[in-house]
Parts: C-alpha cells; sequence; structure tokens
C-alpha cells in the first residue's frame, strides 16, 4: 500500500478510524517513550534541531513508535511524505512514488519515503531504492523488527543509520493508556467510561511493551462493558480478565526473538542456572514455539554441554521428547520441564564437542588419508598378501583387554583429541585413560630395554 500523506490528512478521517491511530501524536511533544533517542543531547534530538533527516533504519519491538516517529521526522524537516507497506505492495509500485518524487523535487520539496517492514523485500527488491537514495531524491526510512544486519542488504545499510528502538517501559505505557481515556477529543472519558486503575494497570502488563496492542484492547474492553448511555461505564479487572484471558508475548518463531531466547536458554543451562533456563523454556513455550524444537535442542545441549560427564543426560533429554510425543499439551511440557532442570544441574563437559571439532579440523586439512595397513579388514587372500590386517593385536587376547597399536593414520600418529575433564562422571573416564596408558607405557618401556 502507498499512502501520500499530509498535514491536514488527519482531519478526513472520522471517529471511525481505529483508536491507535486516532490517538497518533502530532507533534514530538505527544510523543511517550525512547528517550535514549529523543531526550535533550540525544542524537534524534539534535537531528532535529538541525532540520536535517538522513536516510534511517527504524529497528524496534511492534508498537513502540516507528511510523509515528518517521511521520514527525518528516513533517519536521519540511518533507513530503510517502507510506509504503512491503507487506501489502511490490517493487512496481516504486516507479509512481519516483515519478512522485520527481514532481515535488520540481516543486522544491524533498520526499521521505517510509517502506514499513522493509524486512520483508528481497534483496533485489532493496536494491530498488539504492540509486534514488544515492542521488538524494528520496530520503528513506525504513521500519523494521528484525535485525537490520542479517534483513537490510549492505550497500542499503551502509547509506542509512540504524536507531534501534527500545521496548516501551510500563510507566510509558500507563501514560499512553492514561492519554486515551483523558484526550480531550479523543478520549474514552467523553462517552462515560471509567478505567479502575487496576484494569489499566492489568491492561498495560498484557500489552507487553507494545503500544497499539494496549490502544486495541482498551478498545475492544471500552465496546463491550455493559451499561446505558446516561450511566458511568466502569471497566473493572476482572472485565479485563474475561476478555483477555491469555497474554500475548513478543515472539516470533523464525525472527530474532526466536534466536534469542533459545540463546538464553541455551546458556543457562551451560551455566548451571536451573531458574533461568526453565524461565526461558516457559517463555518460549508460552509463546508458542514448536515444543519439540526445545526437545530437540536439548538433546544437542546433552552432548555438546555435559557430554561424559554424565552419560545419562543425553537419555533423560531423549525421553522427554518421547513423552512428549506420547503426552502431547499440556500434560508433555512437564517432561521437558523436568528435562530442562536436569540439564541444567548436571556436570558440564564440552570435552566431546571439542573432540568432534578437532577432528573435523584435522581432516579437512589433511584430507583422505590411508587407513593404517595392520587395522584394515584383510577378507580375501590378496589383501592379505598386500599386508591388510598384518600385525594386529586382539584385544580381549591381553588379560586387561589391553594393545599396544595404533589407530590414528601415520601422519597424525601421537594425536590425542579427546581430554575429559574432572567433571561429573568424565572424572572416572579421565583416570580410566591414564591408568591404560601407564599401563601401556610401562609395557613399552619394557620391551625397550630388552
Amino acid at each position: 500500500m502507498v499512502q501520500q500523506t499530509t498535514a491536514n490528512q488527519a482531519t478526513l478521517f472520522g471517529d471511525s478510524r481505529p483508536l491507535a491511530e486516532r490517538l497518533r501524536p502530532q507533534s514530538l511533544a505527544d510523543f511517550i517513550g525512547q528517550e535514549h533517542l529523543l531526550g535533550r543531547g540525544k542524537f534524534l534530538h539534535r537531528l532535529l534541531e538541525s532540520k536535517q533527516l538522513p536516510s534511517l533504519i527504524l529497528w524496534g519491538p511492534p508498537g513502540t513508535g516507528k511510523t509515528t516517529l518517521a511521520r514527525l521526522l518528516a513533517r519536521n524537516s519540511g518533507s513530503e511524505f510517502i507510506f509504503f507497506s512491503a507487506v501489502l505492495t511490490g517493487v512496481k509500485e516504486i516507479r509512481k512514488i519516483i515519478s512522485l518524487a520527481e514532481e515535488y523535487q520540481r516543486q522544491g520539496k524533498s520526499t521521505v519515503l517510509f517502506v514499513d517492514e522493509i524486512h520483508r523485500f528481497n534483496k533485489g527488491q532493496q536494491d530498488g531504492f539504492l540509486p534514488y537514495v544515492e542521488n538524494g531524491l528520496i530520503t528513506l526510512i525504513g521500519a523494521t523488527t528484525e535485525n537490520p544486519s542479517f534483513e537490510v542488504v549492505a550497500p542499503l545499510l551502509s547509506r542509512c543509520r540504524v536507531l534501534t528502538l527500545q521496548r516501551l517501559t510500563d510507566d510509558d505505557l500507563l501514560n499512553i493508556g492514561k492519554r486515551a481515556i483523558d484526550h480531550p477529543v479523543h478520549g474514552l472519558n467523553r462517552d462515560r467510561i471509567i478505567f479502575a486503575e487496576e484494569a489499566l494497570q492489568a491492561l498495560v502488563t498484557l500489552a507487553d511493551g507494545d503500544a497499539r496492542r494496549l490502544l486495541n484492547n482498551i478498545e475492544v474492553a471500552s465496546a463491550l462493558v455493559k451499561g446505558d448511555e446516561e450511566n458511568e461505564k466502569v471497566i473493572t479487572r476482572e472485565i479485563i480478565a474475561e476478555c483477555f484471558n491469555r497474554r500475548n508475548l513478543q515472539y516470533d518463531k523464525s525472527g530474532e526473538e526466536h534466536y534469542n531466547q533459545i540463546s538464553a536458554l541455551h546458556k543457562s543451562l551451560r551455566d548451571s542456572d536451573p531458574d533461568g533456563a526453565l524461565y526461558w523454556l516457559c517463555r518460549m513455550l508460552e509463546a508458542g514455539e514448536d515444543p519439540l524444537y526445545t526437545a530437540r535442542r536439548m538433546i544437542r545441549f546433552a552432548s555438546e554441554d555435559i557430554g561424559n560427564a554424565d552419560p545419562q543426560a543425553l537419555q533423560i533429554a531423549l525421553l522427554a521428547r518421547d513423552s512428549f510425543q506420547m503426552l502431547g499439551s499440556p500434560e508433555g511440557e512437564l517432561a521437558l520441564a523436568q528435562a530442562v532442570l536436569y540439564l541444567a544441574t548436571a556436570p558440564k563437559s564440552n570435552a566431546v564437542y571439542l573432540a568432534y571439532n578437532t577432528v573435523r579440523r584435522d581432516i579437512a586439512k589433511t584430507g583422505s588419508l590411508p587407513v593404517p595397513h595392520h587395522i584394515r579388514n584383510a577378507p580375501t587372500g590378496l589383501m592379505k598378501e598386500l599386508g591388510y590386517g598384518k600385525g594386529y593385536q586382539y584385544a580381549h587376547d591381553d588379560p586387561l583387554a589391553l594393545v599396544d597399536q595404533d589407530h590414528l593414520p601415520d601422519k597424525l600418529c601421537g594425536q590425542r583429541y579427546y581430554h575429559p575433564t574432572d567433571r561429573g562422571a568424565e572424572k572416572i573416564v579421565k583416570q580410566r585413560l591414564e591408568k591404560w596408558r601407564a599401563i601401556l607405557a610401562a609395557r613399552k618401556k619394557s620391551r625397550n630395554q630388552r
């Protein structure tokens, strides 16, 4: 969708617009939040004073004011503002925008092109903006909820200043809610609607840092409250609980918040913090993450960060996955919680992980080294003639099942990959290996002295 807006356009709409749109700030004095950008002496404050506007990428969670801020910045710079939705329109619309921007330029006006959800455009589509940003025909302001480092092409990103908008605080949302109720023109007080203090606080909690969600919920609650036109309508906490029985958490199963939270879960487990690990597991599940995805990550963790320090950890993780598949939701989540707490409190070792990666690096460097002849299989006469299996020592022929022979290719002979730690069951593995190596070293020394 492409929309051209002017300073007087808002007056063309009636009160049929959603509350969030009716209350959209018309000046920076009404803008609430983002003090780290708009506070005195901060970047945007200085930018507004200079009346200059570079191309920007506004990155932040939903409902933090990206669109409103773009409109206000354009108005402050005296530019024409064009709204462009990456969800509803395609690149072919850019030609219309460029024609409009060229017409503005002939009139001595500058153009701000606001691209909502710019991360929805692919590389080729984003490249379409480059020539017009470079020649100054348009000032681009892109809005995204996704990390621009991953979602915006490098050439475009290098020509824009990235500003990070923060999740709104509860105090910010409380002020926005009060403004919605008390606004002299669009406020709910004019309809004799009263919000109990605890009801508004409940809506703030439900909004989870999202101003648009807060205002939408206020509007829904206002529409559902019972009462006649003559009497006041009081919205209580009980009414809020009846209307909104589940909190919507900010989460995107394929976006940055997904990776942030799985990283928080993994690091809480690694740091042996059962409380943090359980919290992030529940956060992901409550936000709608696939429980089997968390189970798969726990299985990986059991090998990567626990390994042989507690070999049972892998079994616990596998059983948690199987239990969830058998029980389903919501009963199966308890098995996942049990596994998370077990993994968090288990002794830690990444010796298996390090050994595996070191072997992979050596294979990448050395290529297809031949198998030593003495441990090759020799099923045919020809193979035996070629020395396959010659000199092989069968471990079970030794009383201790210990033999002194090499198993790595000659070029890597003597290389040690697995280094057990002194933590958990791996300490026993370490002691066992040290004992075996001492016995073999003693045998070798005895042979050399003969």
